[in-house]
């Protein structure tokens, strides 16, 4: 019984610096393997929470490439309104173009050179983006459009001549269609973000209550085994003694 008292002293100490209920198996086999199958639960969250903040950068990125676009389309209608004009004459209307070229060459610029993590996202060379946004690895997706002039229907757009406005309104129509679906889903991936970091949050705290030692309790309990163990020992101190003094006896 020593022995036994010395063990389950020494386990109680444990649990006690270590704050944990259950330390192996044996202290709760079934406890253990729920606290384990929440602990991937909430360590999936807390990726796929990661994953999904990536991914709203990736939104960022694009929102601010598209509102760029968006700009620079606006002032080419501008100026394309302007050399409808007919009171410019060739030499006005061409230097109408000239903003429109480099306009026209920033709009390609941003399509080809914009990128996350060295991959481009608007130029139509990368799939659409898999963002693993929840635990088991599953998610949702983010179009990656295409936004090079061909694309938009504007390369080699002219206004010295004669030329279809309706390009540059198709085109302003398709970046702010593009806009539109990045906002949305950035908004479905704050939703998802928060949705996570609560669930995590929720099934850390149901863990811990499987898991974490109740200090008090323990410690309760650990004075009162303390003290167990003290009364054996004197009894079997006393019992010791006793049976010297009967062996005295007996022996003179």
């Amino acid at each position: 019984m020593r022995i036994s008292a010395i063990n389950s002293s020494n386990s109680i100490y444990g649990k006690i610096a270590s704050g944990r209920r259950i330390q192996t198996a044996k202290d709760d086999a079934a406890g253990l393997s729920i606290a384990q199958k929440m602990k991937r639960q909430s360590n999936g969250l807390d990726m796929a929470a990661s994953n999904i903040m990536d991914g709203i950068g990736v939104a960022n990125i694009k929102d601010g490439a598209l509102n760029s676009m968006q700009d620079s389309l606006h002032r080419i209608y501008e100026l394309s309104i302007k050399a409808s004009n007919s009171i410019y004459g060739d030499s006005e209307k061409q230097m109408i173009q000239d903003e429109v070229d480099q306009i026209l060459q920033d709009i390609e610029s941003t399509a080809v050179g914009t990128q996350y993590n060295e991959m481009k996202l608007m130029d139509g060379s990368m799939a659409d983006m898999n963002i693993a946004s929840n635990a088991d690895g599953s998610g949702m997706k983010i179009q990656m459009e295409n936004m090079t002039l061909k694309s938009l229907g504007i390369d080699g757009y002219n206004v010295t001549g004669n030329f279809d406005i309706g390009r540059i309104e198709s085109a302003i129509d398709k970046v702010i269609s593009a806009r539109s679906a990045t906002g949305s889903r950035t908004n479905a991936m704050e939703y998802a973000y928060n949705s996570n970091t609560r669930t995590s949050l929720e099934t850390v705290g149901a863990r811990s209550r499987i898991e974490d030692l109740d200090i008090p309790k323990a410690v309760s309990e650990q004075k009162r085994n303390k003290l167990l163990q003290d009364y054996r020992m004197m009894v079997m101190r006393k019992k010791m003694q006793n049976d010297s003094m009967v062996v005295k006896m007996f022996g003179m």
